[in-house]
């Protein structure tokens, strides 16, 4: 790789093959070397953007449970409308698509990334952490309208639903869990709330 090149977006490009590596060969395979392989670019190129490995894991972390924010406004737009279960089932299934399993694996997998996130205020488990967040609010807006009974606990129900759909995606090299699973997850748990 010459150097002296400028690189245009050089941490989007590293997240972008440190996500490709992360899908395709899993949390053991993501090295710096392999992501600068990926990224087509020198190793020094990670390392001059990024105090360490652990650091631009971190910052990769963040950057992709930012992108949780777009769900998270379109959950709470389908507040009242369609069915709370639909709703639910619909976010669970979004949520812990590929990159969310991989990532959570990836976290549970590295000590000092782990520890990374909690000092910058991190959930205790990225994406996750947040998953639930969403969840509880989009099921307190609910319980407003009146379409989650007035008793729900909302800090118990996110966490539980969330909980119950990790561990059907949990297994990275099975078939993923389909819509219908998820669904009886979600009336399981609300069906003593929800109307």
């Amino acid at each position: 790789m010459p150097t002296g090149v400028a690189i245009r977006n050089a941490r989007e490009q590293l997240f972008d093959a440190a996500e490709r590596v992360l899908l395709r060969e899993g949390p053991n395979a993501l090295t710096s070397r392999a992501v600068t392989t990926e990224a087509g670019v020198a190793k020094g190129v990670l390392h001059r953007h990024f105090v360490d490995f652990d650091g631009f894991l971190a910052a990769l972390v963040k950057d992709r449970c930012s992108r949780l924010d777009a769900q998270a406004e379109a959950l709470r737009d389908a507040v009242g409308r369609g069915t709370v279960a639909d709703n639910l089932t619909a976010a669970l299934v979004e949520l812990f698509g590929p990159l969310t399993v991989a990532i959570v694996a990836l976290v549970i997998s590295r000590d000092g990334l782990r520890a990374r996130l909690r000092q910058a205020g991190s959930a205790s488990i990225p994406l996750v952490g947040e998953g639930t967040t969403m969840i509880a609010s989009y099921l307190a807006a609910e319980r407003d309208l009146g379409r989650v009974g007035p008793g729900a606990d909302v800090r118990v129900l996110a966490p539980t639903l969330v909980g119950a759909a990790h561990l059907l995606f949990a297994d990275r090299e099975g078939p993923p869990a389909g819509t219908d699973a998820v669904h009886r997850i979600v009336t399981t748990v609300l069906g003593a709330v929800t109307d």
